[in-house]
C-alpha cells in the first residue's frame, strides 16, 4: 500500500482515538454536586463510614489492608450508591490503624486504587489512606495551643524556608536534621557556638515561618530516606496529610501527623506563627492523579478541543470555579487551619484560582482564627480558559479585600529582573527604578506622589491598603539575593555587594507592606548562582551555618532592622488613607530616595521619622530642616537617639539613614 495512504489511515485512527478520549466538558456541569455533604472519613470506635463522590462511576470498591504498602487486601467491599453521585460504606468495629483504598470503575474498566482525596493519614509514599482517631495525634496541651496575634498582616515578619534546609548542614547542631522536630529543637549551636535552628529564628526576631509545601508530595521516595533526595514539594499528591520524609517514621501514618503538630505547637510556644505554602492550582500527576482516579477530568480545566489547559506550567490546572473543586479547596484549607492550628497560607500561582474561591476561603478562615492571613503569587505560568477578570491576579487584588499578593514591582525595582541575570535595580546601580521602589514602599496603594506610568510592571495601584502587598526582594525561586547581586555587578567588590544586600532589605523592612525574607539572606546565603534549585542536592540548598560566623555583621544588621520595625508601627500603617496622610516623599533622584513619616503615624512613639536611602557609590550631602536624632546610619543603630543632627548631614555610600524627632 502506498505510504501516503498508510499515513492518512494512521492519522485518521489517531484523530478518532483522540475524539473518543476527549472529555465531554458539558457533562461536568451536569454532574450532581452535593456541596453540603461531608466527604471526610467518619470514624468512631464503633464504626467507620467511608465516602467518595464519583458521579461517573459504574461501581466503587473499598479495599482494607493491615499495612500501608505491599500487601493483599484483607477485605474488599462494594460501596453503596446514594444521591448526587455519592458512594458510601459503613464498616462496624474499631478500624483505627486500618489502611484502605478506593477503586472506581468507569466505562467497564477498573481504574488504579486511590487513597481518596479526603485522606487524613497515609502510609509510606501516600499510596494508601489510614483510618485515624485524629484526637490521639494531638500533643499534650493541644487544646490550649494558639499562634501569635496579628491584627493586620503587615505586623508579621515572614521567614520563608524549606524544612530540610534549616537543619541538614552537618554543623547545624541538630539531633534530627531535616525533620519536623529538628526545626523546633532548642539549644542547638553551630560553628563558634552560634545559635542555629529555632534559637537563631528567635534571636533574629521574625514572627512567622513560611514552610515550603509540606503536604504529602510525589518527588521523595519515603521508603529510601537513607539515599540523598531533595525537592521543594510543588508536586502535590495527598493534600490533607503532612509529607512523610520530614517525619522520623514515614511507614507509620500517625507519626508524621503527631510530629507536624508538635512542631507547630513548639513554634507557637516560642512566639512564632506557622504559614503553609499550598499548591491547589495543579497536581503532581495528571491522568492517574487522585482527582482523576475518582472523577476523570472533572477537577481540571480543559481547552475546547479537550486538551488539559496548563496555566501552572506543570501539565494541568485545577478548575476552582467548579462546585466540587471549590468545595474541596475550601474544606482542605479549613481542615489545616482547624486540625493543625496554622496561622496563614501562601497560595502558589494564586492567579490560576478564581476570585470567588479566594474570597470565600479567606472569609471562612477568619471565622476559624481571626489572626490567620492569606497571600499568594498574583500571576499564572501560562494562559488559562478562566477569563482574566475572574482570576485571582495581582491586578485584581482590590476585589479580594482580605488577600495579599507578592509585589514583583518592588522585588525587581530593588535588584533588577529575576529573569535577566545582568539586569540591575535601585541597590545595584540600575537606571529609572526609583518610582518602582517608591511604589513598593507605600504598599502599592494610590498615592499622589507616584507617577504610575514609571512603575516597572503595574501602571496603576493594585491594593486597597498597604498590607495587601507582600514586600520581598528574594525567595526560594530564582537566585538568592547575594547571587543576583554578584551576577549583575561582576565589577563590585565583596564589601560593596554586602552593602547592596543590606540596603535591599533595609528598604524592604521599612516599607509599608508585609515584609518577607528568604531564609539565609541575613547571612548572605548563596546557591552558587543556581536559579532553580528545586531538586538539587543539600549542598546547594542547605543553610551553611559557617555563614553566620563569616557574616556576623550582616546578621546583626538584620536583627536591628527587625527590632526597628517591631518597635515602630509607623513602618506598618494599616490603611491607605493613613499612608497618604503621614508619608511624604522628599528627595527622589537617581540612586537616592527619601521620605518623611509625620505626626506619630499609627501611634508611633516617634513624632516624625526621616528615612533616606543612598544607593550611590559615594556619600551624599543631605540637608534637613530642624534638629533630628540618628536612629540608624549605615551599620550603626541607636534607637534611643543619643546622636543628633541638623543642617547638612552625610549619608554614607550604599546605606540607609533613619532620623527621628521625639
Amino acid at each position: 500500500m502506498n505510504r501516503f495512504f498508510i499515513l492518512i489511515i494512521l492519522i485518521t485512527l489517531f484523530m478518532t482515538s483522540c475524539e473518543q478520549n476527549k472529555p465531554d466538558l458539558g457533562s461536568f456541569e451536569s454532574y450532581p454536586t452535593p456541596g453540603d455533604v461531608s466527604l471526610w472519613p467518619d470514624y468512631s470506635p464503633q464504626a467507620t463510614t467511608f465516602k467518595i463522590w464519583s458521579p461517573s462511576a459504574e461501581n466503587v470498591r473499598l479495599h482494607l489492608y493491615t499495612s500501608g504498602m505491599e500487601s493483599e487486601p484483607v477485605n474488599t467491599y462494594n460501596m453503596d450508591t446514594g444521591k448526587n453521585g455519592l458512594w458510601a460504606k459503613k464498616i462496624d468495629g474499631d478500624l483505627n490503624g486500618t489502611y484502605y483504598t478506593f477503586q472506581v470503575k468507569i466505562d467497564g474498566k477498573w481504574l488504579e486504587e486511590t487513597p481518596g482525596i479526603y485522606a487524613q493519614a497515609v502510609g509510606v509514599n501516600g499510596q494508601r489512606a489510614m483510618v485515624t482517631d485524629m484526637g490521639k495525634t494531638n500533643p499534650e496541651g493541644w487544646e490550649k495551643d494558639e499562634g501569635p496575634t496579628v491584627n493586620f498582616p503587615n505586623e508579621a515578619i515572614i521567614y520563608e524556608l524549606h524544612i530540610r534546609d534549616l537543619t541538614i548542614h552537618p554543623e547545624s547542631g541538630s539531633s534530627m536534621p531535616g525533620k519536623y522536630l529538628g526545626m523546633v529543637e532548642a539549644g542547638t549551636t553551630g560553628p563558634g557556638g552560634v545559635a542555629t535552628g529555632l534559637d537563631h529564628l528567635k534571636e533574629l526576631g521574625i514572627t512567622h515561618v513560611h514552610l515550603l509545601p509540606t503536604f504529602d508530595h510525589y518527588a521523595i521516595d519515603e521508603s529510601r530516606l537513607d539515599s540523598a533526595q531533595f525537592n521543594w514539594g510543588y508536586d502535590p499528591q495527598n493534600y490533607n496529610v503532612p509529607e512523610g520524609s520530614f517525619s522520623t517514621d514515614p511507614f507509620n501514618a500517625e507519626v508524621r501527623i503527631k510530629e507536624f503538630k508538635q512542631m507547630v505547637k513548639t513554634f507557637h510556644e516560642n512566639g512564632i506563627g506557622v504559614i503553609l505554602d499550598v499548591v491547589y492550582n495543579h497536581t503532581g500527576r495528571t491522568e492517574n492523579s487522585n482527582f482523576n482516579l475518582e472523577v476523570p477530568g472533572y477537577y481540571y480545566r480543559h481547552w475546547e478541543d479537550g486538551r488539559y489547559s496548563n496555566a501552572s506550567g506543570c501539565g494541568n490546572e485545577t478548575a476552582s470555579e467548579r462546585t466540587m473543586v471549590r468545595k474541596y479547596i475550601l474544606e482542605s484549607v479549613l481542615y489545616w487551619a482547624r486540625e493543625y492550628h496554622l496561622d496563614g497560607f501562601r497560595f502558589d500561582l494564586m492567579g490560576i484560582h478564581d476570585i470567588t474561591t479566594m474570597n470565600e476561603l479567606t472569609a471562612k478562615l477568619k471565622e476559624v482564627n481571626p489572626n490567620i492571613f492569606v497571600y499568594g503569587e498574583g500571576w499564572t505560568a501560562g494562559d488559562s480558559p478562566l477569563p482574566v477578570d475572574q482570576r485571582a491576579l495581582k491586578k485584581n487584588i482590590r476585589g479580594m479585600p482580605l488577600v495579599s499578593a507578592f509585589s514583583d514591582d518592588f522585588r525587581d525595582g530593588l535588584k533588577g529582573s529575576v529573569f535577566e541575570e545582568q539586569s540591575t535595580g535601585f541597590v545595584n546601580g540600575g537606571d529609572s527604578s526609583e518610582t518602582s521602589v517608591m511604589f513598593g514602599i507605600i504598599g502599592a496603594i494610590q498615592h499622589p506622589q507616584i507617577n504610575y506610568q514609571q512603575v516597572n510592571y503595574s501602571k496603576a495601584p493594585w491594593t486597597n491598603d498597604p498590607w495587601q502587598s507582600i514586600s520581598y526582594v528574594s525567595c526560594h525561586d530564582n537566585q538568592t539575593l547575594y547571587d543576583k547581586l554578584k551576577a549583575s555587578r561582576k565589577d563590585a567588590s565583596e564589601a560593596t555587594l554586602v552593602s547592596m544586600a543590606k540596603l535591599a532589605n533595609a528598604v524592604l523592612l521599612t516599607s509599608q507592606g508585609v515584609p518577607f525574607l528568604h531564609a539565609g539572606a541575613e547571612m548572605l546565603r548563596t546557591k552558587n548562582g543556581e536559579h532553580n534549585s528545586y531538586n538539587l542536592p543539600d549542598i546547594i540548598n542547605q543553610i551553611n551555618w559557617n555563614w553566620k560566623v563569616t557574616h556576623a555583621d550582616m546578621v546583626d544588621y538584620y536583627k536591628n532592622l527587625i527590632q526597628l520595625r517591631k518597635l515602630h508601627p509607623a513602618f506598618r500603617m494599616t490603611s491607605a488613607e493613613d499612608v497618604r496622610n503621614h508619608l511624604e516623599f522628599k528627595r527622589v533622584e537617581k540612586g537616592l530616595i527619601s521620605y518623611q513619616i509625620k505626626n506619630h503615624a499609627n501611634g508611633d512613639p516617634w513624632k516624625n521619622i526621616y528615612v533616606i536611602f543612598n544607593a550611590r557609590s559615594e556619600a551624599v550631602n543631605y540637608e534637613v530642616e530642624g534638629s533630628w536624632h540618628f536612629g540608624a546610619r549605615a551599620d550603626f543603630f541607636d534607637l534611643s537617639g543619643e546622636e543628633t543632627a541638623k543642617g547638612h548631614i552625610e549619608i554614607p555610600p550604599i546605606s540607609m539613614v533613619v532620623l527621628f524627632q521625639k
